[in-house]
C-alpha cells in the first residue's frame, strides 16, 4: 500500500516536471501570451488537473491536487496570458520556472529571475529555528487528537485544537520548505502567512495575512478579469464588490475539489462525488461579509474607523468560529483526520519493520 503509493507519487510528480518543461518551452516558442499560447498550453493543464488521481493518501494525494490541480493549472492559465507569477522579463531560467510553477512560493524579487542571496541577521536565523521548532513540538503533541479517544473531548474544544493544528502544520510546513529552498537556492522567498491571528477585519487576513501565495494567483485569475467586466455595469467604483464574492466562489469549488481527494479510496476512479458544500458556503459567507465590508468602507470614505481593540477579537472570533462551524466539521466529515492519523501510524509501522529486518 505505501510503497505503491509513493511509487505513483514519484511518477505523477515527474509527469508534471515534464509538464512544466514542455510550458516553459512553449513560453519561449510563442513569446506573445494569448490564444495560440493557450491553446498550446491546454494539454499540460488538462494533464496536470489530471494527475492528482493517480493518489489517494491524505498525506500525497490532498496536498497534490492543491499544488498541481489547482495552482500549477491557474499558473499556466495566467502564463498563458503573459501574466502571473511565471512570467517575467527577462524569462526565468528552466529550474526556477519548475519551483515556480510547483510550489506555492513567490520570490521577493520577481523581476529579476536569478535574485542573488539577500543574507538574514544571525538573530532572524535563530528566531526562526526556535518558531519551527516550537511549530514542530506543538504539531506532535495535537496529533493524538485524530482518533478514536477525541470524543472524550468536548466537541467544540476538539474542532478548535484541530483548526490550531492545522495552522500550526501549515506554518511548520511551508516554513521548513521555505528555509530549504532558500539554502539551496540562495533566494529570499516571501512569506505564506503574516501573523494572521492579529488581523483587523476581513479585508486584512483575507488580502493581506493569510495565504498570501493563493491570493496572488487568485487575483489576477478571477479578481481582475471580473473587475474589469463589472466596471462596464455598476462602475469602476463598485467593481470590486461582484469580483470578491466571485473569488471566494471559486477558492470555495476549489477547496471542495481538495476535499474530494480526501474521500478517494481507488487511484485512478472517478468515485461519486458529493460534496457537502460546507466549505462553499464557508467562503461565500466570509465573501458576502468582505463585500459587505469594503461597501461600507468605500461609503465611508474612510472618515471613521473602528478601534483596533474592538476589530481585532471580532475578526479573529468570526474566522474561527465560522471555521469550527462549516470548514473544519466538512474536512473531518470527508475523513482526513481519520485518514491522515491512520497514514501516519502506517508510515511509523512501515519504518519499523524496515529497521527490524
Amino acid at each position: 500500500m505505501i510503497e505503491g503509493e509513493v511509487n505513483n507519487f514519484i511518477m505523477v510528480w515527474m509527469v508534471a516536471a515534464a509538464s512544466f518543461c514542455y510550458s516553459h518551452a512553449v513560453g519561449k516558442l510563442v513569446t506573445n501570451g494569448g490564444k495560440a499560447r493557450l491553446v498550446a498550453l491546454f494539454p499540460a493543464i488538462v494533464l496536470l488537473f489530471l494527475l492528482p488521481l493517480r493518489l489517494t493518501s491524505a498525506h500525497l494525494g490532498a496536498p497534490s491536487t492543491f499544488l498541481l490541480g489547482w495552482l500549477s493549472t491557474f499558473k499556466l492559465l495566467l502564463f498563458a496570458f503573459h501574466k502571473g507569477p511565471l512570467s517575467s522579463n527577462p524569462p526565468l531560467s528552466l529550474p526556477y520556472f519548475l519551483i515556480l510553477a510547483s510550489f506555492p512560493i513567490t520570490f521577493q524579487h520577481l523581476k529579476d529571475p536569478n535574485p542573488q542571496t539577500i543574507p538574514d541577521p544571525h538573530n532572524n536565523k535563530t528566531r526562526q529555528r526556535y518558531r519551527l521548532g516550537l511549530m514542530a513540538i506543538l504539531s506532535a503533541c495535537l496529533l493524538p487528537l485524530y482518533g478514536e479517544k477525541q470524543d472524550s473531548f468536548y466537541p467544540v474544544f476538539t474542532l478548535l485544537l484541530i483548526s490550531l493544528h492545522m495552522y500550526v502544520s501549515m506554518e511548520l510546513v511551508f516554513g521548513l520548505a521555505s528555509a530549504a529552498v532558500t539554502k539551496l537556492l540562495h533566494i529570499k522567498l516571501d512569506p505564506h502567512f503574516d501573523k494572521p491571528y492579529l488581523s483587523t477585519s476581513l479585508q486584512d487576513f483575507w488580502g493581506r495575512r493569510w495565504n498570501i501565495m493563493v491570493n496572488r494567483v487568485l487575483h489576477p485569475t478571477v479578481y481582475d478579469p471580473v473587475v474589469r467586466v463589472s466596471s462596464h455595469v455598476v462602475g469602476r467604483k463598485w467593481a470590486p464588490l461582484p469580483a470578491v464574492m466571485a473569488t471566494f466562489a471559486v477558492s470555495g469549488l476549489m477547496h471542495e475539489l481538495v476535499f474530494y481527494s480526501f474521500k478517494r479510496e481507488k487511484p485512478n476512479s472517478l468515485e461519486r462525488w458529493e460534496p457537502s458544500w460546507d466549505s462553499l458556503c464557508f467562503f461565500l459567507i466570509h465573501g458576502a461579509c468582505l463585500t459587505m465590508e469594503i461597501g461600507v468602507k468605500k461609503k465611508l470614505g474612510g472618515r471613521w474607523r473602528v478601534p483596533k481593540a474592538v476589530s481585532l477579537p471580532l475578526t479573529v472570533a468570526f474566522v474561527v468560529s465560522t471555521g469550527l462551524w462549516l470548514f473544519v466539521p466538512a474536512l473531518a466529515r470527508c475523513g482526513a483526520f481519520v485518514k491522515g492519523k491512520r497514514e501516519s501510524l502506517a508510515v511509523v509501522d512501515y519504518v519499523r519493520t524496515l529497521a527490524l529486518t
